[in-house]
Protein backbone atom coordinates (compact mmCIF):
# COMPACT_ATOMS: atom_id res chain seq x y z
CA UNK A 1 0.00 0.00 0.00
CA UNK A 2 2.89 2.49 0.74
CA UNK A 3 4.16 1.63 -2.82
CA UNK A 4 0.95 2.54 -4.39
CA UNK A 5 0.41 5.62 -2.60
CA UNK A 6 3.90 6.80 -3.89
CA UNK A 7 3.00 5.97 -6.94
CA UNK A 8 -0.70 7.58 -6.65
CA UNK A 9 1.29 11.02 -5.58
CA UNK A 10 3.38 10.73 -8.28
CA UNK A 11 0.47 10.07 -10.89
CA UNK A 12 1.77 6.83 -12.12
CA UNK A 13 -1.30 4.42 -10.78
CA UNK A 14 -3.57 2.70 -13.43
CA UNK A 15 -7.18 3.09 -12.66
CA UNK A 16 -7.23 -0.54 -11.28
CA UNK A 17 -4.49 0.61 -8.64
CA UNK A 18 -6.61 3.62 -8.23
CA UNK A 19 -9.84 1.66 -7.14
CA UNK A 20 -7.42 -0.76 -5.16
CA UNK A 21 -6.49 2.32 -2.87
CA UNK A 22 -10.01 3.36 -2.26
CA UNK A 23 -11.25 0.05 -1.40
CA UNK A 24 -8.49 -0.38 1.07
CA UNK A 25 -9.43 2.84 2.56
CA UNK A 26 -13.04 2.07 2.66
CA UNK A 27 -12.49 -1.67 4.12
CA UNK A 28 -9.09 -1.29 6.19
CA UNK A 29 -9.46 -2.04 9.90
CA UNK A 30 -5.95 -1.40 10.56
CA UNK A 31 -5.11 2.56 9.31
CA UNK A 32 -1.66 2.59 10.35
CA UNK A 33 -0.55 2.93 6.77
CA UNK A 34 -2.98 6.06 5.82
CA UNK A 35 -0.76 9.01 5.87
CA UNK A 36 -1.65 11.24 8.85
CA UNK A 37 -3.45 15.20 7.75
CA UNK A 38 -0.15 16.73 8.56
CA UNK A 39 1.92 13.91 6.22
CA UNK A 40 -0.49 15.15 3.60
CA UNK A 41 0.71 18.47 3.43
CA UNK A 42 4.56 17.83 3.87
CA UNK A 43 3.42 15.36 0.51
CA UNK A 44 2.29 18.77 -0.85
CA UNK A 45 5.61 20.57 -0.35
CA UNK A 46 7.66 17.70 -2.11
CA UNK A 47 5.79 17.58 -5.13
CA UNK A 48 7.56 20.02 -7.20
CA UNK A 49 6.08 19.66 -10.53
CA UNK A 50 2.65 20.45 -9.17
CA UNK A 51 1.57 24.30 -10.00
CA UNK A 52 2.02 26.45 -7.29
CA UNK A 53 -2.16 27.68 -7.79
CA UNK A 54 -2.99 24.19 -8.03
CA UNK A 55 -1.22 23.26 -4.99
CA UNK A 56 -3.08 26.12 -3.23
CA UNK A 57 -6.14 25.35 -3.94
CA UNK A 58 -5.47 21.67 -2.78
CA UNK A 59 -4.11 22.70 0.52
CA UNK A 60 -7.01 25.23 1.09
CA UNK A 61 -9.42 22.02 0.54
CA UNK A 62 -7.41 19.83 2.74
CA UNK A 63 -8.09 22.88 6.09
CA UNK A 64 -11.43 23.07 4.86
CA UNK A 65 -12.80 19.50 4.33
CA UNK A 66 -10.09 19.00 7.78
CA UNK A 67 -11.83 21.85 9.58
CA UNK A 68 -15.55 20.26 9.06
CA UNK A 69 -15.00 17.16 9.81
CA UNK A 70 -12.74 17.76 12.69
CA UNK A 71 -15.93 20.27 14.01
CA UNK A 72 -18.44 17.29 12.94
CA UNK A 73 -16.43 15.02 15.02
CA UNK A 74 -15.09 16.69 18.48
CA UNK A 75 -16.52 13.80 20.36
CA UNK A 76 -15.23 11.27 18.63
CA UNK A 77 -11.93 8.99 19.56
CA UNK A 78 -8.45 9.42 17.36
CA UNK A 79 -9.63 6.22 15.25
CA UNK A 80 -12.39 8.07 13.43
CA UNK A 81 -10.08 11.07 12.71
CA UNK A 82 -7.56 8.93 11.05
CA UNK A 83 -10.87 7.78 8.80
CA UNK A 84 -11.14 11.48 7.93
CA UNK A 85 -7.38 12.53 6.96
CA UNK A 86 -7.96 9.05 4.65
CA UNK A 87 -10.89 10.66 3.34
CA UNK A 88 -9.24 14.04 3.25
CA UNK A 89 -6.54 12.24 1.51
CA UNK A 90 -7.65 9.85 -0.78
CA UNK A 91 -10.67 12.84 -2.40
CA UNK A 92 -8.60 15.93 -2.50
CA UNK A 93 -5.15 13.75 -3.59
CA UNK A 94 -7.97 12.38 -6.90
CA UNK A 95 -8.57 16.33 -7.51
CA UNK A 96 -4.97 16.59 -7.86
CA UNK A 97 -4.32 12.81 -9.99
CA UNK A 98 -6.81 12.82 -11.98
CA UNK A 99 -8.59 16.34 -12.27
CA UNK A 100 -5.32 17.84 -13.93
CA UNK A 101 -3.88 21.56 -14.28
CA UNK A 102 -3.63 21.46 -17.85
CA UNK A 103 -7.17 20.54 -18.72
CA UNK A 104 -9.11 21.54 -16.48
CA UNK A 105 -7.26 25.31 -15.21
CA UNK A 106 -7.45 28.31 -17.47
CA UNK A 107 -6.71 30.67 -15.32
CA UNK A 108 -3.45 32.53 -15.54
CA UNK A 109 -3.59 33.97 -11.19
CA UNK A 110 -0.77 32.22 -10.38
CA UNK A 111 -2.09 33.11 -6.56
CA UNK A 112 -5.62 32.86 -6.35
CA UNK A 113 -8.07 33.84 -3.80
CA UNK A 114 -10.12 30.76 -2.41
CA UNK A 115 -13.68 32.13 -1.84
CA UNK A 116 -16.07 31.23 0.63
CA UNK A 117 -18.56 28.34 -0.04
CA UNK A 118 -22.38 29.54 -0.96
CA UNK A 119 -24.07 26.52 0.64
CA UNK A 120 -28.36 26.59 1.31
CA UNK A 121 -29.36 24.07 3.72
CA UNK A 122 -30.88 22.15 1.11
CA UNK A 123 -32.02 18.47 0.86
CA UNK A 124 -29.39 16.52 -2.05
CA UNK A 125 -28.93 12.77 -1.36
CA UNK A 126 -27.40 10.36 -3.12
CA UNK A 127 -29.45 8.15 -5.17
CA UNK A 128 -31.02 5.36 -4.04
CA UNK A 129 -32.69 1.70 -5.07
CA UNK A 130 -36.54 2.80 -6.17
CA UNK A 131 -38.77 2.49 -9.21
CA UNK A 132 -42.33 2.74 -9.96
CA UNK A 133 -44.13 -0.73 -11.33
CA UNK A 134 -47.09 0.17 -13.62
CA UNK A 135 -49.10 -3.00 -13.95
CA UNK A 136 -50.98 -3.24 -16.82
CA UNK A 137 -54.31 -1.93 -15.56
CA UNK A 138 -52.61 1.41 -15.24
CA UNK A 139 -52.22 1.74 -11.86
CA UNK A 140 -48.33 1.95 -10.02
CA UNK A 141 -46.79 0.64 -7.39
CA UNK A 142 -43.75 2.15 -5.27
CA UNK A 143 -40.39 0.07 -5.06
CA UNK A 144 -37.58 0.43 -2.83
CA UNK A 145 -37.00 2.57 0.01
CA UNK A 146 -38.77 -0.22 2.51
CA UNK A 147 -41.52 -1.43 0.16
CA UNK A 148 -42.02 -4.90 -0.73
CA UNK A 149 -44.41 -6.21 -3.48
CA UNK A 150 -45.44 -9.72 -3.89
CA UNK A 151 -47.98 -11.71 -6.42
CA UNK A 152 -48.40 -15.06 -8.03
CA UNK A 153 -45.93 -14.17 -10.43
CA UNK A 154 -43.47 -11.35 -9.02
CA UNK A 155 -41.56 -10.79 -5.79
CA UNK A 156 -39.96 -7.44 -4.76
CA UNK A 157 -37.48 -5.88 -1.92
CA UNK A 158 -36.04 -3.00 -1.69
CA UNK A 159 -33.03 -3.71 -4.63
CA UNK A 160 -35.07 -5.59 -7.23
CA UNK A 161 -38.35 -7.07 -8.78
CA UNK A 162 -37.99 -10.73 -9.99
CA UNK A 163 -40.49 -12.37 -12.10
CA UNK A 164 -41.52 -16.34 -12.24
CA UNK A 165 -39.50 -18.43 -14.38
CA UNK A 166 -42.39 -19.80 -16.64
CA UNK A 167 -43.73 -19.59 -20.33
CA UNK A 168 -47.08 -18.36 -21.44
CA UNK A 169 -49.24 -20.18 -23.44
CA UNK A 170 -51.61 -17.88 -24.78
CA UNK A 171 -50.66 -15.24 -27.83
CA UNK A 172 -51.71 -12.79 -25.39
CA UNK A 173 -48.95 -10.88 -23.91
CA UNK A 174 -49.52 -8.79 -20.42
CA UNK A 175 -46.92 -5.78 -20.18
CA UNK A 176 -45.67 -4.01 -16.88
CA UNK A 177 -43.57 -1.27 -17.20
CA UNK A 178 -40.69 -0.19 -14.90
CA UNK A 179 -39.64 3.52 -13.92
CA UNK A 180 -36.93 4.81 -12.51
CA UNK A 181 -37.16 8.38 -11.60
CA UNK A 182 -34.00 10.73 -11.31
CA UNK A 183 -31.90 9.93 -8.19
CA UNK A 184 -32.53 5.92 -8.44
CA UNK A 185 -31.50 2.74 -9.95
CA UNK A 186 -32.85 -0.96 -9.75
CA UNK A 187 -32.56 -4.30 -10.75
CA UNK A 188 -35.03 -6.59 -12.24
CA UNK A 189 -35.25 -10.50 -13.03
CA UNK A 190 -37.11 -10.76 -16.20
CA UNK A 191 -39.44 -14.48 -16.48
CA UNK A 192 -36.74 -16.09 -18.75
CA UNK A 193 -33.98 -15.45 -16.17
CA UNK A 194 -32.24 -12.31 -17.96
CA UNK A 195 -31.08 -9.70 -15.85
CA UNK A 196 -31.42 -6.29 -16.15
CA UNK A 197 -30.10 -3.28 -14.65
CA UNK A 198 -31.73 0.29 -14.97
CA UNK A 199 -29.51 3.60 -14.39
CA UNK A 200 -31.39 7.24 -13.12
CA UNK A 201 -33.94 8.51 -15.16
CA UNK A 202 -34.92 4.95 -17.20
CA UNK A 203 -38.18 3.33 -18.52
CA UNK A 204 -38.40 -0.44 -19.36
CA UNK A 205 -40.88 -2.08 -20.93
CA UNK A 206 -41.50 -5.59 -20.52
CA UNK A 207 -43.70 -8.83 -20.85
CA UNK A 208 -44.37 -10.41 -17.17
CA UNK A 209 -43.90 -14.10 -19.69
CA UNK A 210 -42.99 -14.61 -22.57
CA UNK A 211 -44.87 -16.75 -25.32
CA UNK A 212 -42.81 -20.35 -25.32
CA UNK A 213 -40.06 -20.79 -28.22
CA UNK A 214 -41.32 -16.65 -29.72
CA UNK A 215 -39.31 -13.94 -30.08
CA UNK A 216 -38.15 -12.58 -26.59
CA UNK A 217 -38.18 -8.53 -26.91
CA UNK A 218 -37.92 -5.76 -24.58
CA UNK A 219 -38.29 -2.02 -25.07
CA UNK A 220 -35.80 0.72 -23.40
CA UNK A 221 -38.31 3.67 -23.51
CA UNK A 222 -35.76 6.11 -22.58
CA UNK A 223 -32.75 6.10 -19.81
CA UNK A 224 -29.60 3.60 -19.83
CA UNK A 225 -29.68 -0.21 -19.07
CA UNK A 226 -27.06 -2.84 -18.92
CA UNK A 227 -28.58 -6.27 -19.65
CA UNK A 228 -27.34 -9.84 -19.00
CA UNK A 229 -29.66 -12.09 -21.37
CA UNK A 230 -30.51 -15.72 -20.78
CA UNK A 231 -28.93 -17.59 -23.79
CA UNK A 232 -31.67 -18.47 -26.79
CA UNK A 233 -30.06 -22.19 -26.10
CA UNK A 234 -31.57 -21.99 -22.59
CA UNK A 235 -35.00 -20.97 -24.70
CA UNK A 236 -35.79 -23.47 -27.80
CA UNK A 237 -33.29 -21.12 -29.93
CA UNK A 238 -36.07 -17.52 -29.41
CA UNK A 239 -34.31 -14.89 -29.76
CA UNK A 240 -33.64 -11.78 -27.52
CA UNK A 241 -34.56 -7.74 -28.89
CA UNK A 242 -33.95 -5.00 -27.53
CA UNK A 243 -35.59 -1.50 -29.11
CA UNK A 244 -36.87 1.79 -28.89
CA UNK A 245 -38.11 3.96 -31.03
CA UNK A 246 -34.57 4.46 -32.91
CA UNK A 247 -32.85 1.63 -32.91
CA UNK A 248 -33.55 -2.42 -32.53
CA UNK A 249 -30.47 -4.51 -31.09
CA UNK A 250 -30.62 -8.18 -31.29
CA UNK A 251 -28.56 -10.17 -29.20
CA UNK A 252 -26.82 -13.05 -30.31
CA UNK A 253 -24.04 -12.82 -26.95
CA UNK A 254 -25.30 -12.23 -23.81
CA UNK A 255 -23.74 -8.75 -21.79
CA UNK A 256 -23.98 -5.07 -23.28
CA UNK A 257 -25.47 -1.21 -22.46
CA UNK A 258 -27.09 0.70 -23.88
CA UNK A 259 -27.93 4.47 -23.31
CA UNK A 260 -30.55 6.30 -24.83
CA UNK A 261 -31.70 9.39 -22.69
CA UNK A 262 -34.32 11.50 -24.04
CA UNK A 263 -32.45 14.66 -24.00
CA UNK A 264 -29.14 13.15 -26.04
CA UNK A 265 -29.02 12.93 -29.18
CA UNK A 266 -26.82 9.92 -29.56
CA UNK A 267 -27.98 6.71 -28.76
CA UNK A 268 -24.74 4.60 -27.09
CA UNK A 269 -24.87 0.82 -27.33
CA UNK A 270 -21.67 -1.06 -25.31
CA UNK A 271 -20.58 -4.70 -26.05
CA UNK A 272 -19.36 -6.42 -23.26
CA UNK A 273 -19.33 -10.40 -23.95
CA UNK A 274 -20.67 -11.96 -26.78
CA UNK A 275 -21.89 -10.23 -29.80
CA UNK A 276 -25.54 -7.90 -30.98
CA UNK A 277 -26.51 -6.92 -34.26
CA UNK A 278 -27.71 -2.81 -34.08
CA UNK A 279 -30.55 -2.19 -36.62
CA UNK A 280 -31.67 1.56 -37.41
CA UNK A 281 -34.14 0.89 -40.79
CA UNK A 282 -31.46 -0.41 -43.56
CA UNK A 283 -28.62 0.47 -41.74
CA UNK A 284 -26.89 -2.54 -40.00
CA UNK A 285 -24.14 -2.96 -37.57
CA UNK A 286 -22.62 -5.59 -35.80
CA UNK A 287 -20.39 -5.29 -32.40
CA UNK A 288 -17.66 -7.27 -30.95
CA UNK A 289 -16.61 -6.88 -27.26
CA UNK A 290 -15.21 -3.62 -26.21
CA UNK A 291 -16.80 -1.97 -29.15
CA UNK A 292 -19.62 0.41 -28.94
CA UNK A 293 -22.03 1.91 -31.47
CA UNK A 294 -23.06 5.50 -31.71
CA UNK A 295 -26.71 6.23 -33.38
CA UNK A 296 -26.78 9.99 -34.45
CA UNK A 297 -30.83 10.33 -34.26
CA UNK A 298 -30.50 13.92 -35.85
CA UNK A 299 -28.81 12.18 -39.36
CA UNK A 300 -29.22 8.56 -38.27
CA UNK A 301 -25.73 7.30 -38.88
CA UNK A 302 -23.69 4.99 -36.80
CA UNK A 303 -20.27 5.02 -36.00
CA UNK A 304 -18.52 1.75 -33.99
CA UNK A 305 -15.06 2.42 -31.86
CA UNK A 306 -13.29 0.70 -29.09
CA UNK A 307 -14.24 1.68 -25.94
CA UNK A 308 -13.17 1.15 -22.22
CA UNK A 309 -15.93 -1.16 -21.53
CA UNK A 310 -15.43 -0.70 -17.52
CA UNK A 311 -15.70 2.95 -18.08
CA UNK A 312 -18.62 2.55 -19.57
CA UNK A 313 -20.98 0.19 -17.22
CA UNK A 314 -19.38 1.30 -14.32
CA UNK A 315 -22.25 3.10 -12.96
CA UNK A 316 -23.35 -0.71 -12.38
CA UNK A 317 -20.44 -0.91 -10.18
CA UNK A 318 -21.57 1.97 -7.97
CA UNK A 319 -18.89 4.71 -9.49
CA UNK A 320 -18.94 7.39 -12.05
CA UNK A 321 -16.01 6.90 -14.05
CA UNK A 322 -15.02 10.22 -16.59
CA UNK A 323 -12.51 9.63 -19.14
CA UNK A 324 -11.80 13.31 -21.15
CA UNK A 325 -15.35 13.80 -20.02
CA UNK A 326 -16.61 17.89 -20.54
CA UNK A 327 -18.02 19.21 -17.40
CA UNK A 328 -21.40 19.83 -19.20
CA UNK A 329 -21.83 15.86 -19.70
CA UNK A 330 -20.94 15.05 -16.34
CA UNK A 331 -23.01 17.40 -14.71
CA UNK A 332 -26.03 15.92 -17.37
CA UNK A 333 -24.87 12.75 -15.06
CA UNK A 334 -24.89 14.05 -11.83
CA UNK A 335 -27.90 15.84 -12.27
CA UNK A 336 -29.65 12.26 -13.19
CA UNK A 337 -28.48 10.42 -9.79
CA UNK A 338 -28.62 13.18 -7.35
CA UNK A 339 -32.03 14.82 -8.74
CA UNK A 340 -30.64 18.43 -9.08
CA UNK A 341 -30.74 21.13 -11.67
CA UNK A 342 -27.08 22.54 -12.93
CA UNK A 343 -26.55 26.09 -13.91
CA UNK A 344 -23.09 27.39 -15.43
CA UNK A 345 -23.48 30.80 -14.36
CA UNK A 346 -19.56 30.63 -15.75
CA UNK A 347 -20.51 28.96 -19.47
CA UNK A 348 -16.79 28.28 -20.20
CA UNK A 349 -17.16 25.72 -17.73
CA UNK A 350 -19.02 23.65 -20.19
CA UNK A 351 -16.31 22.52 -22.36
CA UNK A 352 -13.50 21.83 -19.40
CA UNK A 353 -12.82 18.41 -19.85
CA UNK A 354 -12.29 15.81 -16.57
CA UNK A 355 -10.43 12.45 -15.75
CA UNK A 356 -11.43 10.87 -12.71
CA UNK A 357 -13.69 8.20 -10.78
CA UNK A 358 -15.96 9.11 -7.57
CA UNK A 359 -18.35 6.93 -5.64
CA UNK A 360 -21.95 7.14 -6.18
CA UNK A 361 -22.10 7.31 -2.48
CA UNK A 362 -20.35 10.57 -2.00
CA UNK A 363 -22.09 13.37 -1.25
CA UNK A 364 -22.49 16.36 -3.95
CA UNK A 365 -20.71 18.64 -1.58
CA UNK A 366 -17.33 16.08 -1.52
CA UNK A 367 -17.85 16.05 -5.57
CA UNK A 368 -18.00 19.68 -5.82
CA UNK A 369 -15.53 20.47 -3.29
CA UNK A 370 -13.18 17.82 -5.38
CA UNK A 371 -13.58 19.77 -8.68
CA UNK A 372 -13.55 22.97 -7.03
CA UNK A 373 -10.09 21.88 -6.02
CA UNK A 374 -8.71 21.50 -9.36
CA UNK A 375 -10.85 23.44 -11.54
CA UNK A 376 -13.91 25.16 -11.07
CA UNK A 377 -13.61 28.34 -9.01
CA UNK A 378 -16.51 28.29 -6.96
CA UNK A 379 -20.17 26.96 -6.87
CA UNK A 380 -23.63 27.91 -4.86
CA UNK A 381 -26.42 25.19 -3.88
CA UNK A 382 -29.46 26.73 -3.15
CA UNK A 383 -31.86 23.99 -2.21
CA UNK A 384 -32.12 21.45 -5.61
CA UNK A 385 -29.40 24.28 -8.15
CA UNK A 386 -26.50 23.54 -8.33
CA UNK A 387 -24.54 27.07 -9.49
CA UNK A 388 -21.08 26.94 -10.86
CA UNK A 389 -19.40 29.55 -11.09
Amino acid sequence: MEELFIKFIKRECSQAEVQQIITYLKTSKDLSEIPHIHEVYKLLDEYPEMEEHVANRIHDNILEIAEQQENKLLKKKTLVWRYTAAAVFIGIFAASYFFRSNNFDNSTDTNPIVNDISITPNNIEPGTDKAILTLEDGSNIALGSGNTYQTKTTISNDEQIVYNQGKQKSSAITYNYLTIPRGGQFHIILSDGTEIWLNSESQLKYPVSFIDGATRQVELVYGEAYFEVSPSTAHKGSKFKVWNQFQEVEVIGTEFNIKAYKDETNILTTLVEGKVAIANGDLKQNLSPNQQSNLNTENNTIKVANVDVEGEISWKRGVFSFEGKSLKDIMKVLSRWYDVDIVFENTDLKSVKFNGVLDKRQSIEEILLIMKSSSINNYEIDNKIIKLK
